[in-house]
């Protein structure tokens, strides 16, 4: 059980407080604590605990066995919640000198947490808990089929003074939409609902919650439109509506987060273009938009991110030139995923400049030119996948950076790329790639076979050709045309063979 405000105890109904001086005279720090000291051995004092209101413990107790079934039996297994019997996954704190509760945490967190029952409801007993902060539920709902529950309507503006944290993370039983009512909750700082079964619109009233600093709606069944009033959200650090049925624009009003160090709005359905606005986000470190509709190109808006770490867009048909950004400018990027987006052009020298870059996801594109050896420079990158695209030429990086990135080096795919085999260790040839041919005779050599054919004993070759790719005159005598032919045919017989 934490510590509260005024004092309490951890997880024991006794704390014993170490003194700098064995005569300090100890003075009651708080009118909540009773009166009673008792000098136990030099350095250390001992003190009770407060009391806690009748009600509020009974509030406690129905509370939990509408989660975790009436069986439970709260008063004889726990008859002091905050004191000399803590629950485990319940915190108080002292309030005009009494406990309240402040942290209730329902669910399989540890090994003796609150497990819920199968046949759970919500009790009113839930909004009595007048001082409570933080209300979490883990892995609790789980029959979407059977015994769905829903969040209940009403009720929450009793919480709206204390509640700054509002969970529930893994209950795929727990259905329906979120509640307009959380928009009371005028002092909540975090509202988390993770993998869940919900679904519906999002209310516009969640935009209003103006000291959130956490909007996590992840891994449910939203539809709909993002709210514009999420862009009074200006203290938001942490935004993520991934794995949803979204769909729509992203609302220009986002630019507008300026707090904000996380925004992830990944595998939705949504589309059009990217804001210009995001220009003003200069704070954020993370931002996926991945398997999207996104299109419109990159918006220049993206370069101005300057504290950009990863920057992941992969999965969308955005289209347009890769060039069109100055990718020097985001210094701090360290994860650039922008594969399968229809990009065209070629690798901007821009981006070997980004020395902090780990992983470069290029992959799926229509992407052109050779590959500069100067991605081998970047000091930490150790991931570069380029596969599926239209680059040319001889890949002209050192068999140390292949022996390093192993198959983490992709570039297969690419019919006109290859590999100087006389550089390569069996052990760090470029996996999908196919070896460049080595001299110009060999790819001569290899035409004259393929245009040879031998019927009866007889040799069809455009033989001028030929000799001259070999070094001979054309303006020989006949005898010896005819010894060179003699040696020639024994020569093409031995290939065929």
């Amino acid at each position: 059980m934490q510590k509260g405000k005024g004092g309490g105890s951890q997880g024991s109904p006794k704390t014993l407080i170490p003194l700098p001086d064995p005569t300090f005279q100890f003075k009651p720090f708080s009118t909540t604590l009773r009166p009673s000291r008792i000098l136990r051995q030099p350095y250390e004092v001992d003190y009770d605990v407060a009391p806690m209101e009748k009600k509020e413990q009974e509030a406690l107790y129905s509370t939990i066995q509408g989660f975790v079934g009436d069986s439970w039996n709260g008063s004889d297994l726990y008859p002091d919640p905050c004191g000399w019997t803590p629950i485990q996954g319940v915190s108080c704190d002292l309030f005009d000198g009494f406990w309240y509760v402040t942290v209730l945490n329902i669910g399989p967190i540890h090994d003796n947490s609150l497990v819920c029952a199968p046949n759970l409801e919500f009790r009113p007993q839930l909004f009595e808990l007048r001082h409570l902060k933080s209300l979490s539920f883990f892995n609790c709902f789980q029959s979407p089929n059977k015994l769905p529950v829903s969040i209940p309507a009403g009720s929450w503006d009793k919480l709206a003074e204390s509640l700054e944290s509002l969970e529930f993370r893994s209950n795929k039983g727990l259905i329906g939409t979120i509640p307009s009512s959380f928009g009371v909750l005028k002092n909540l700082e975090s509202l988390v609902l993770l993998e869940n079964g919900l679904s519906g619109e999002i209310p516009t009233e969640i935009g209003s919650l103006i000291k959130l600093r956490r909007l996590v709606l992840a891994g449910n069944y939203f539809n709909g439109n993002i709210p514009d009033t999420f862009g009074g959200l200006k203290d938001l650090l942490i935004f993520d509506l991934s794995q949803n049925s979204l769909s729509g624009v992203l609302p220009s009003t986002l630019g507008s987060l300026t707090s904000a160090l996380k925004i992830d709005v990944s595998h939705n359905n949504l589309e059009g273009n990217l804001p210009n606005e995001f220009a003003n986000l200069k704070n954020l470190t993370l931002m996926d938009l991945r398997s999207n509709k996104f299109s419109g190109g990159l918006t220049l808006s993206l370069e101005e991110m300057c504290s950009l770490e990863e920057m992941v867009l992969s999965n969308n048909p955005l289209g347009g030139s890769i060039n069109v950004l100055k990718w020097e400018k985001l210094k701090n990027l360290e994860v650039l995923e922008l594969s399968n987006m229809g990009l065209i052009g070629e690798i901007p020298e821009s981006i070997s400049e980004l020395k902090k870059l780990r992983f470069l996801g290029l992959s799926d594109n229509n992407l052109t030119g050779t590959l500069s050896p100067k991605l081998e420079s970047l000091p930490s990158l150790n991931a570069i996948y380029l596969s599926g695209n239209n680059f040319i030429g001889e890949l002209k990086f050192s068999k140390d950076f292949y022996g390093k990135l192993g198959r983490r080096f992709g570039a297969w795919n690419n019919p006109n790329l290859c590999y100087q085999i006389r550089e390569m260790s069996s052990s760090s040839v470029p996996y999908g790639v196919k070896p460049c041919q080595q001299h110009q005779e060999e790819v001569n050599l290899v035409e004259y076979n393929s245009n040879s054919k031998i019927l009866n004993g007889n040799v069809n070759v455009t033989s001028h050709n030929y000799i001259s790719s070999m070094g001979v005159s054309s303006h020989v005598t006949n005898g010896l045309w005819c010894s060179f032919m003699e040696t020639m045919l024994v020569m093409c017989l031995c290939l065929v063979v």
